[in-house]
């Protein structure tokens, strides 16, 4: 495991980092997500740099953009009905709290690579995994770091629930995948491990057999 910094923070125009008591960047920030108590902050190479890209995209060419608008939108007259203005402030305040966010978990984030597992029979952290769920239906999903995953891309955090269940389990096992309905059963039926190196295609080494629970428990 490595640990890596996040990029330096930039100066700020500090015209526009607060101008009242009501100003909406200085609305609460969101609530990370919470890690179980004495454990680390990890991401896989690949989170991590989306991350960061994120965060100097934000940084070096989003809000230098915004604060040129809102400069410009400043000498315009009656700053109440301006929209530019408005909506400049707004995004300010969306664009610096999303920054800080990022600076506080890129400092603390410990990147694991998936392609470094030596244990490619079992699920662990970076596994991509494809079980059939209670109702019969395959579902395929890659555990990544809490700050990294996205749903709509089949990627989950490893402290979720179907996470949680299926890490350390191999081909054909059976877990417990514990819900608001109940405790239901969930069967692995592969396990596959990305190159998930920055910058390379993804080359996935898949376990060669696929077993069932009936052919290991014979």
């Amino acid at each position: 495991m490595e640990q890596h910094d996040a990029d330096d923070k930039p100066t700020m125009n500090k015209a526009f980092t607060r101008e009242d008591d009501d100003a909406p960047e200085n609305a609460p920030e969101p609530a990370p997500a919470r890690l179980p108590e004495g454990t680390k902050n990890y991401i896989t190479p690949a989170g991590f740099q989306r991350l960061r890209e994120e965060l100097i995209h934000l940084t070096k060419v989003e809000r230098p953009k915004v604060v040129e608008t809102v400069s410009w939108a400043a000498g315009n007259g009656d700053r109440s009905e301006n929209g530019d203005y408005i909506f400049g402030k707004k995004r300010l305040g969306e664009i610096d709290r999303r920054t800080r966010f990022l600076r506080k978990r890129l400092e603390i984030a410990v990147v694991v690579d998936p392609a470094q597992q030596t244990q490619r029979d079992r699920v662990f952290f970076g596994a991509r995994v494809t079980y059939l769920d209670p109702r019969g239906t395959e579902r395929t999903v890659k555990i990544v770091g809490v700050d990294e995953a996205r749903l709509d891309a089949g990627e989950i955090s490893w402290i979720s629930p179907v996470a949680r269940a299926l890490l350390r389990a191999r081909e054909g096992d059976t877990a417990e995948l514990r819900s608001p309905g109940g405790v239901e059963t969930i069967e692995v039926l592969e396990i596959s491990y990305d190159d998930d190196q920055p910058g390379k295609g993804t080359a996935t080494n898949k376990t060669k057999a696929r077993r069932t629970s009936r052919e290991r428990k014979n």
